[in-house]
């Protein structure tokens, strides 16, 4: 048994200071220092916050790789890279490249979703696939290559339903309620709106069709207006979670206040973030397209955003900054609430007792110093 002493723990939405942590391959809760059993390994937490590990539903790359690439190393690396961030698990996400190309990412993350389940992977554990695209909008493409968008099918995304967790779709497309009456019907694929240009109407028929989830909200779809709301106003309405890219250029850190009070524990922080992530200004790809990388902003040749270079934990940080929410309400946004989106809440996102130690310090800045999965220390600041 492992306790974990002298840090503030982030337990549901408090921030509660003494005690101890108590924990081996899984949490076995926080009690008072006195209650810890005798023999247990003391981790002197140093003052800082004690955190439960981050989780990113949206993530293409980082440290030069790609989960489009459909290269296992590349996404063991991205893996490894994570843990810097206080990330502990993901979902590597693949864009609009060729179907065969999309075919064969899903296989190297197969296979990384069972070797990142091995105590002794040292990365962040691979929790299946986010498929954004195929099936988008043109009009709304973003920085998704048109020439592999194709119409939907439920065949293909259902023949991969033992790793797909979330299908980015446009639901305005011909066909594209159906998909999601069958895909909804048939797995346990989360689908969400994104890429699109769908109407207000549209949106709403497409979330009682069985869509329950909204691709960085805001970016690459049709937008909030007064006379014509968009999907940005249905899923502001809807009870449907939503995605924010937190990286202040994205969506704007005025409007992370009054999403969180919409949204509350539907509103998930995600990154987005490119194979730039991790790694300085310069040229790099996404989806086989040239991207130019300068600060914080990601674009194609044209001007068009692509992607990000977002680390969760800055995220985490703004969302804290620009509101009024505490640490441990700010890391809910990145943990205990995307682990709920896809179902994995009885095993991730906060410190209950019976979850996987997946556990990050972080200091005042979001910084991670040291991060557990599963109870053993896979990284720690300036071991590099």
């Amino acid at each position: 048994m492992k306790a974990l002493v002298n840090g503030t723990f982030l337990i549901g939405q408090e921030e509660v200071r003494g005690g101890a942590l108590l924990f081996d391959e899984t949490i076995h809760g926080h009690v008072a220092a006195d209650q810890v059993p005798a023999g247990s390994e003391i981790i002197d937490a140093g003052g800082l916050y004690v955190s439960p590990g981050l989780v990113d539903l949206h993530i293409h790359g980082y440290l030069g790789e790609d989960a489009s690439d459909g290269s296992r190393a590349g996404i063991r690396t991205i893996a490894q890279g994570l843990l810097e961030n206080g990330v502990t698990s993901f979902l590597p996400t693949t864009m609009t490249v060729s179907w065969p190309e999309i075919e064969a990412a899903f296989d190297a993350i197969r296979d990384l979703k069972a070797e990142s389940a091995q105590p002794d992977f040292p990365g962040a554990q691979v929790l299946g696939a986010h498929a954004e695209g195929p099936f988008i909008n043109p009009k709304r493409k973003g920085a998704q290559a048109e020439k592999d968008i194709l119409p939907p099918d439920a065949g293909k995304v259902l023949a991969h339903q033992d790793i797909i967790r979330i299908l980015t779709m446009a639901p305005e497309l011909p066909g594209g309620l159906d998909i999601i009456r069958e895909v909804t019907a048939n797995s346990d694929i989360l689908v969400s709106i994104g890429h699109t240009n769908a109407s207000f109407e549209q949106a709403l028929e497409a979330i009682q069709a069985g869509a329950s989830y909204v691709t960085h909200l805001f970016n690459a779809m049709s937008p909030l207006n007064h006379r014509n709301p968009g999907v940005v106003g249905a899923a502001l309405q809807a009870p449907v979670t939503t995605e924010l890219i937190a990286d202040t250029f994205h969506v704007h850190p005025g409007l992370f206040a009054f999403l969180h009070g919409l949204k509350q524990d539907r509103l998930v922080l995600v990154t987005d973030c490119t194979r730039a992530g991790g790694l300085g200004d310069g040229e790099y790809t996404l989806g086989g397209q040239p991207i130019h990388v300068k600060g914080i902003e990601c674009r194609l040749a044209d001007g068009t955003i692509a992607g990000s270079v977002l680390k969760l934990n800055q995220a985490v940080y703004n969302l804290r900054e620009h509101t009024a929410l505490n640490t441990a309400q700010a890391v809910a946004a990145a943990s205990l609430q995307p682990a709920t989106a896809i179902g994995e809440q009885a095993r991730k996102g906060s410190l209950e007792a019976g979850k996987d130690a997946d556990i990050v310090l972080f200091d005042q800045a979001i910084n991670a110093r040291a991060v557990y999965i599963a109870g053993r220390l896979k990284f720690r600041q300036g071991d590099q």
